[in-house]
């Protein structure tokens, strides 16, 4: 900051030019004035003042208004003409005290003037006082061009108003924000020609407001320049009151803020806008659908939210690149917009007042994030109304969608919640259309629903079932049952297949029912595991009780063979139990091995190095290529139960079960057929070539000690019907009565 130019030690020694053409006269000024702590330069005409002037600039000038020559009056005039010389204090010496003469000098361009005489104490006093009025004159006009040059960098100019007389003043910064030049003058009507008129009415309306209530002025208006140009101004005046304290007139500001205006629109746009799709975003649908709610709860109408939901998006994002996926966001945005009556304004306001219909332009299409889309309906008359959106949108979507250089289609999932009937708040409505949107994807996608509180009910007690899942492990709750393999023409057991059962607060909650969310969730890896385990410690508990020489079957799914944690887990069961590896046999479905077979491969290969048996499950439905059966370490395939259902009732059945018998033999590899449930199904199958076999007509999945004990009481002595003693004793009236030993299968190649 500059220092004051009025401190008097900047007035300690000041600069003087003593211009007089009296030698003894210049001399007695000379010495008075060095005396009271001036520096004194002299000239003796005025011709010498203006010579010296040429190159130096004094504080102040001291002229002798009578000389030869130049006398001080013209000299005055010149040096006022002289660049950087208008401001300068310049003193007049004269012995004339006339009232023409005075008046002369101030023509002239003079200061002051002082009559000579000996007082030369107040000659001093004169010169410092011209000094400091000119310093401080200097300093006002420099913190005015300082204000000056502030106004028109901030874009900022003053006005004065005056309504009673019709005056609008402005200051020429003011007029540069208006773009006029400085000679221009603008009334009062012709700054409110500016304005848009669709504008002047709510400005005339704050006017109106200021004047009645001689309030402070500050508004932010649109204009439109005379060079066309549109901006936004900012007007702040407050009322002047005259003694008897009646305002007689405005004094304020004008700025042009169109800029920060922009930078405020832009902030505010971000921050209520989808930066991708352009689409509201979460906090601004939120804000819509709360206005609507609480709008719709004055008028008596319904709401709606749609909640749409693309379907296997991440399969393209994953395929095409995650650029390929925004292109496609952007495409479907665009599409649901076309669906919608969509307003793009940023809403932050009261929306109307009761009665009219202007919030229906809260409706809009908003993206909640990711592939999740809302469509937000402000008013409807029931929900054939929120169908009937729900189905053009699913129709816009039908139309191909070229990205990444790569056509595809898109499909949605749509679920359609209603207030106040599905919630009387946002959050219930977005909570209940995601039910009836997932209710949509279990049908099979690409449809609409309307949330119903079963659909809630379902919801909750999958809730709750994934919950008690996550700590039925460690709970103990989880348990295998065992189903025996049998073959039939020996009679002997050949093994079992562990089935994974949930024992829930006393009862046994089905495979159907928790499996499949255990896929979902992730918990069927350590599921999985645990199984391992568990087979592997009930076939040393079976060795131990009664020499059990066959194998446990497992099912697995075929997110397990891409572990790398597999091998060492199932070592680590193996190892812990001092089992040997054929006592675990793996079976995974033919649909899930061939869904990643590439990934797969190496693992079995790997397992069956170990010696653990691979079995594949469901064998038949998968309508793969079989060329994987000549590769892979397969030691197992297992005939659908659906072939084995319609045996001896459908030709095509028994071709089929042939065909996978006679593909088995020609591998060398063990084939059984799983569902057996009928004399005449294991007869067939029987006559086919196919021996093993395991169904309820041998016995249903029990738990381990029920298994034991049917293994004593049925398999060793020979009594069930399908055991070759009894079929054997029902053909000649022979029994070969109790075994005493149980029969069980020697290892190497089965018997078929």
């Amino acid at each position: 900051m500059t220092p004051s130019l009025t401190d008097d030690a900047d007035l300690e020694q000041p600069t003087v030019l003593l211009v007089d053409d009296d030698e003894v006269n210049l001399l007695l000024t000379s010495i008075a004035l060095r005396e009271r702590g001036f520096a004194i330069t002299e000239a003796a005409s005025g011709e010498r003042a203006l010579a010296l002037l040429a190159d130096w600039s004094p504080d102040v000038v001291v002229l002798d208004a009578i000389m030869p020559g130049l006398d001080g009056f013209s000299c005055c005039r010149e040096l006022r003409a002289m660049p950087g010389f208008q401001s300068i204090p310049v003193l007049m010496l004269t012995g004339l005290d006339d009232e023409a003469s005075i008046n002369r000098a101030y023509e002239a361009g003079a200061t002051d003037f002082f009559v000579k005489s000996n007082q030369w104490s107040l000659l001093a006093g004169r010169l410092r006082y011209l000094l400091r009025s000119s310093r401080t004159r200097l300093e006002l006009e420099r913190s005015k061009a300082q204000l000056a040059r502030a106004q028109d960098l901030a874009r900022m100019g003053s006005f004065d108003w005056r309504p009673g007389r019709g005056e609008l003043l402005f200051s020429v910064e003011g007029l540069r924000v208006l773009g006029l030049s400085p000679s221009d003058h603008l009334t009062m009507r012709g700054a409110l020609r500016m304005i848009p008129r669709d504008e002047r009415n709510g400005f005339f309306a704050i006017l109106r407001e200021v004047l009645t209530h001689y309030t402070v002025l500050c508004t932010d208006v649109p204009v439109r320049l005379l060079d066309g140009r549109q901006r936004v101004l900012h007007l702040e005046a407050e009322p002047e009151f005259d003694e008897h304290g009646a305002v007689y007139g405005y004094n304020g500001v004008v700025q042009d803020v169109t800029d920060r205006r922009i930078a405020e629109d832009k902030i505010k746009h971000l921050a209520n806008f989808d930066s991708l799709t352009g689409l509201p975003n979460r906090r601004q649908l939120i804000w819509r659908a709360e206005r609507a709610i609480d709008h719709a709860r004055h008028m008596g109408h319904q709401v709606s939210l749609l909640l749409i939901d693309l379907d296997r998006f991440k399969i393209i994002n994953d395929t095409l690149g995650h650029a390929a996926g925004d292109e496609l966001l952007v495409e479907v945005a665009r599409r649901l917009r076309g669906c919608v009556r969509h307003s793009d304004q940023v809403i932050d306001a009261t929306v109307d007042t009761p009665g009219s219909r202007a919030h229906r332009t809260l409706e809009a299409v908003g993206r909640l994030g990711g592939d999740e889309f809302v469509a937000l309906l402000s008013e409807v008359g029931d929900e054939r109304d929120a169908e009937r959106v729900a189905m053009r949108i699913l129709e816009s979507l039908r139309e191909p969608v070229l990205v990444g250089g790569q056509e595809c289609f898109v499909t949605a999932s749509v679920g359609i919640a209603l207030y106040p009937r599905d919630g009387t708040t946002v959050a219930d409505l977005l909570r209940n259309s995601d039910v009836a949107m997932y209710s949509v994807k279990a049908q099979g996608r690409n449809a609409a629903s309307v949330y119903t509180p079963q659909l809630a009910g379902k919801g909750r007690e999958k809730l709750e079932l994934e919950t008690a899942l996550h700590k039925a492990l460690e709970r103990e709750e989880l348990v295998l049952y065992y189903q025996p393999k049998i073959d039939v023409r020996s009679g002997r057991f050949m093994g079992a297949e562990a089935l994974m059962r949930w024992q829930r607060g006393g009862q046994i909650v089905p495979p159907g029912e928790f499996i499949p969310l255990a896929e979902e969730t992730g918990l069927i890896i350590p599921m999985s595991h645990w199984a391992i385990r568990e087979a592997m410690r009930q076939a040393r508990a079976w060795q131990n009780s009664f020499g059990f020489d066959a194998s446990i079957a497992v099912n697995m799914p075929s997110r397990m063979f891409q572990r790398s944690d597999l091998m060492e887990k199932i070592q680590s069961a193996l190892t812990e139990q001092q089992v040997d590896p054929r006592c675990l046999e793996l079976e995974i479905t033919e649909t899930g091995l061939m869904k990643d077979l590439q990934n797969v491969i190496p693992a079995l290969k790997r397992l069956n190095s170990l010696g653990v048996e691979i079995s594949i499950d469901d064998f038949g439905t998968g309508y793969s290529s079989l060329a994987y059966l000549t590769t892979l370490p397969i030691s197992e395939l297992k005939i659908d139960r659906s072939f084995v259902r319609e045996l001896g009732h459908r030709p095509e059945s028994t071709a089929v079960v042939t065909a996978i018998i006679a593909l088995a033999r020609s591998l060398g590899i063990r084939v059984i057929a799983e569902g057996v449930e009928t004399a005449l199904q294991m007869e067939v199958l029987n006559r086919l070539g196919c021996g093993i076999m395991q169904g309820f007509l041998f016995s249903k999945p029990l738990p381990a000690a029920a298994l034991e004990q049917w293994i004593r009481e049925t398999v060793l002595p020979r009594k069930a019907p399908w055991s070759p003693a009894v079929a054997s004793s029902s053909r000649d009236g022979t029994s070969d009565g109790a075994i005493a030993r149980l029969d069980l299968p020697t290892r190497g190649k089965p018997v078929h």
